[in-house]
């Protein structure tokens, strides 16, 4: 019997489809790389080849920049992900040293 259901399954390899790498896919589902990729391989996905020159066709040019506007929003939102959440913790380490400080200053 599998440890994942068909609808866990089935979303997993969906979001390697729509563009997702499958390294990245298998660490945030928190399971194996090589389960993941065994799945893809028997939806019959392949890995795409590395993109050549650019091509002139307006709907293949469309297609890309709606990707790259794509990718563009999720890194931005992980940047203030990630700002927020270095704010929080040097404002923690502030707290934590100042009350550190006064507990010394207390036991003279």
């Amino acid at each position: 019997m599998s440890r994942y259901t068909k609808q866990f399954r089935e979303q997993a390899v969906k979001l390697v489809i729509d563009g997702q790498e499958p390294c990245r896919t298998a660490r945030e589902l928190g399971m194996p790389h090589s389960t993941l990729l065994n799945w893809l391989e028997k939806a019959g996905w392949r890995k795409p080849e590395p993109e050549g020159p650019l091509s002139e066709d307006p709907k293949v040019l469309a297609a890309q920049v709606k990707e790259l506007r794509r990718q563009l929003r999720r890194s931005e939102m992980e940047k203030d992900i990630l700002k927020k959440a270095t704010a929080f913790f040097a404002a923690l380490d502030q707290r934590g040293s100042r009350s550190s400080e006064d507990g010394e200053e207390s036991s003279r």
